[in-house]
C-alpha cells in the first residue's frame, strides 16, 4: 500500500477563542509528528468537542485516524475538513489517499482531480494521480475469472488459463492457512495478474518484490504458467497478508506479518536457515517496520529471519494463539503486553532463546 502522507510539522495557528482548544490544537500535532497516533486522536477529540467547525482539528483527527487505520474514521473527518475549508489541500491529498487504500479507486482520481485543479504545481499529486488513471484504464479492459472466495482479474484470454490456475492454487491456501490460524475471510479477495512492466508501474515495489497486497492481491505473471510452483507460493503469501489483515489492520510489526506470510508460504524454510547461518543476526526489533528500503540480499535476510521466528511462534503457541496475538494488536494492546499474554512468556525472552538470534 502506498504510504499515507508524511505528517508535516504542527500548522500554524490562527486565533483561537479558547486558549484550551489552541493548546489541545498544537498537543496533537505535535503528537503526530512523534508518531504517537492515539495520543493525537484524543487531543483532537477533546478540542472537537470545543469547537466543532475547526476544519485544521478534522484534519488532525482525520490523519490521526489513517496512522491508526481507522479509514472510515479517516474518510469522515477529511471530508468534513474539506467542507469546512476549500483551501485545505493537506486534507484533500490524505483524504485521496483513503479512498484509495478503502478501494474507492473512482473517488480517488476525483479527488485528486480537484487537489491538482487547485494546485497546478504539486508534481506528486499529479503523478499519483496519472499512476491511478492508468491502473483504472488497465482494469476496465480486465476480464475476471470468479471463485468461491476470489476473484481475479486478468488482461486477455492469454491469461485465462494462468486466471484458473491462480483461483485453484488460492481456494487451496484459503483452507490450508485458515484452517491453521482458526479464521477465515468474511469477504472474496480481489486478485489481480499484471506484466512485470503494469506491476512496478501500478505497486511502485522493489524491483525483488514477488507479490504485493494493499486490500487486493497483485502479482506479476512472470511466466507464472511454466514455474506453478512459484505461483503457488506468492498467492499463499500475499493470501496470508489478505487474512491478517482482517484480524489486525494497524500495529502488526513487519517482522510478525511478513514472517507469519513467508512461514506459511510453502512446505519448509530450509532457504531460510541457509539465509541467516553464519550471518549477522537481525534483532526482530530492527524489522518492526517496512522491508521495502532493504536491498535485494538485505531483503532476503529480514524475510528469513522473520519466517525462522513465525515458525518458531507457530510451533510453541499454536496458529489459534498466534490469531489472537493479532486481534490483540488491532485493537490497540501494546505489543509486548499482547505477546506475554498470548504467546505465555515475554518477548524478550524469546528474542534471547531465538537460534536466529
Amino acid at each position: 500500500m502506498r504510504r499515507l502522507l508524511p505528517v508535516v510539522a504542527w500548522l500554524t495557528l490562527t486565533a483561537q477563542i479558547d486558549p484550551r482548544v489552541a493548546l489541545l490544537e498544537r498537543a496533537g500535532f505535535e503528537a503526530l509528528n512523534r508518531g504517537q497516533a492515539r495520543v493525537a486522536a484524543d487531543a483532537f477529540r477533546d478540542a472537537l468537542a470545543a469547537d466543532p467547525k475547526n476544519a485544521r482539528l478534522h484534519l488532525g483527527a482525520g490523519m490521526a485516524a489513517a496512522l491508526e487505520r481507522r479509514d472510515q474514521d479517516a474518510k469522515d473527518e477529511l471530508e468534513r475538513a474539506v467542507t469546512l475549508d476549500r483551501t485545505l489541500t493537506l486534507a484533500r491529498a490524505l483524504l485521496g489517499q483513503v479512498l484509495y487504500r478503502m478501494g474507492d479507486r473512482t473517488g480517488a482520481i476525483r479527488t485528486y482531480e480537484t487537489l491538482v485543479a487547485e494546485v497546478p504545481n504539486d508534481a506528486d499529486a499529479r503523478a499519483m494521480l496519472d499512476r491511478w488513471q492508468r491502473e483504472s484504464e488497465l482494469h476496465e479492459r480486465m476480464q475476471q475469472a470468479v471463485g468461491s472466495h476470489f476473484s481475479v482479474a486478468f488482461e486477455g484470454p492469454a491469461e485465462a488459463a494462468l486466471a484458473d490456475r491462480a483461483l485453484e492454487s488460492l481456494d487451496k491456501a484459503f483452507w490450508r492457512i485458515g484452517e491453521l490460524l482458526g479464521t477465515f475471510p468474511s469477504d472474496p479477495i480481489q486478485v489481480v495478474l499484471y506484466t512485470t512492466e503494469q506491476f512496478r508501474d501500478i505497486t511502485r515495489s522493489p524491483s525483488w518484490a514477488a507479490g504485493a497486497y494493499d486490500g487486493i492481491i497483485r502479482v506479476p505473471m512472470r511466466g507464472a504458467i511454466d514455474k506453478p510452483d512459484e505461483l503457488d507460493r506468492v498467492l499463499a503469501h500475499e493470501f496470508t497478508h489478505a487474512l491478517i489483515r482482517t484480524l489486525a489492520v494497524r500495529g502488526v510489526p513487519t517482522w510478525l506479518n511478513e514472517g507469519i506470510a513467508t512461514a506459511l508460504e510453502g512446505p519448509d524454510l530450509v532457504w531460510a536457515e541457509k539465509a541467516v547461518r553464519g550471518g549477522r543476526p537481525i534483532p526482530l526489533g530492527a524489522l518492526a517496520s517496512g522491508f521495502s528500503r532493504l536491498g535485494g540480499a538485505d531483503a532476503q535476510r529480514a524475510y528469513a529471519t522473520s519466517a525462522l521466528a513465525a515458525r518458531r511462534l507457530l510451533e510453541e503457541a499454536g496458529g489459534f494463539a498466534l490469531a489472537n496475538l493479532l486481534r490483540d494488536l488491532g485493537s490497540g494492546v501494546a505489543f509486548e503486553e499482547a505477546f506475554l499474554h498470548r504467546i505465555q512468556r515475554s518477548f524478550t525472552d524469546f528474542q534471547a532463546y531465538l537460534p536466529i538470534q
